[in-house]
């Protein structure tokens, strides 16, 4: 009986054991989902940022060369006004 007892306290300590060591990594699961979520979000907020400013600067571009085109365009109609 007390053999049966002791066994009995054995298996229900391992068993507290196991649970408290399976909620531990469930926390730390948790945490760790948490940190790659941020990790995830930061990266793709530089990844807009990269692609806002250099969609920012092809627009520059644009504008400038259709700029030039319009004052090229304009010179040559000035010319042929002023030729004749």
């Amino acid at each position: 009986m007390k053999r049966a007892i002791t066994m009995l306290g054995m298996i229900l300590s391992l068993t507290l054991g196991v649970a408290s060591f399976a909620q531990e990594s469930a926390k730390q699961d948790m945490r760790d989902a948490g940190q790659e979520t941020k990790q995830a979000a930061k990266d793709a907020g530089h990844a807009t940022k990269k692609t806002a400013k250099k969609a920012g600067h092809k627009v520059k571009k644009g504008t400038h060369q259709a700029a030039e085109k319009t004052k090229e365009g304009a010179q040559k109609v000035e010319d042929k006004t002023t030729s004749q």
